[in-house]
C-alpha cells in the first residue's frame, strides 16, 4: 500500500508565502538584481529554504508573480461575501491596482522568465476575467452593477486605469477609479459598445 503525499506543514507554507511577497516587492524595486540572499533574510528564512522551494531565479519570479495574481483574484469571493457588489467591485480595483503595479514592476524579471521558456502569464487573463465575471454576477444579483458589460471590457477600462496610474501621479488614482465605477454601477447609462457618442 503507497502511503499517500504528506501535506506541507503550516509553518512551511508560510515560510513560502512571506518568500513571494519579499521576492516580489524586491523584483519589483530592484530588478533582476535583487539577490536572493537579501529577499531569503528580509523574509526571515535561510537561503537554503528559498532554494529548496525555488532553484533557480527564474523559478522564483515565475512563482512570485502567480502569488500576486492568485491573491488578487482570490480575494473576490471574500469580498463579494462581505459587501455588497459594487463596494465589493470598489475594494477589488484597489487589489488589482496593486497587482498591475507589481506586474509592471517585475517586468524585466519577468522577461528573463519568459526567455527560459515558461509562460508566466498563461492563464492570467482567464483568472482576471474570472474575478471580475464574479463582481458583474454578485452586481447582477443585487442591483448594483450593469449588466450589459462583459469582464473583458472591464479588464480593458481597468487596465487603463492601471496604465494611467502608473504612469500619472499617486493622487489620480481615487478620481480614475470613481470614474471606471461610475461606468459600472447600475444608473450609468447604457450604450452599446461603438456606438457614437
Amino acid at each position: 500500500m503507497t502511503t499517500p503525499p504528506r501535506r506541507p506543514r503550516s509553518d512551511a507554507l508560510q515560510n513560502r508565502a512571506r518568500l513571494l511577497e519579499v521576492a516580489a516587492r524586491a523584483f519589483a524595486e530592484e530588478g533582476l538584481d535583487a539577490a536572493p540572499a537579501a529577499i531569503a533574510r528580509r523574509a526571515g528564512v535561510g537561503v537554503g529554504t528559498l532554494y529548496r522551494h525555488f532553484p533557480t531565479r527564474e523559478e522564483l519570479v515565475h512563482a512570485a508573480y502567480r502569488h500576486q495574481l492568485a491573491r488578487a483574484c482570490e480575494s473576490v469571493a471574500d469580498l463579494v461575501d462581505r459587501y455588497p457588489a459594487a463596494e465589493a467591485t470598489r475594494a477589488w480595483t484597489a487589489r488589482f491596482l496593486d497587482y498591475a503595479a507589481a506586474k509592471s514592476g517585475m517586468s524585466a524579471a519577468l522577461d528573463a522568465v519568459i526567455a527560459s521558456g515558461a509562460d508566466p502569464f498563461a492563464d492570467s487573463h482567464a483568472l482576471l476575467a474570472g474575478a471580475v465575471g464574479t463582481l458583474l454576477d454578485a452586481g447582477a444579483r443585487d442591483g448594483t452593477l450593469r449588466t450589459d458589460l462583459t469582464p473583458d471590457v472591464v479588464l480593458l477600462f481597468m487596465g487603463g486605469v492601471a496604465y494611467s496610474v502608473r504612469h500619472g501621479t499617486p493622487a489620480q488614482a481615487g478620481p480614475l477609479v470613481d470614474l471606471l465605477m461610475a461606468a459600472l454601477t447600475k444608473d450609468a447609462p447604457a450604450r452599446p459598445v461603438g456606438e457614437e457618442g
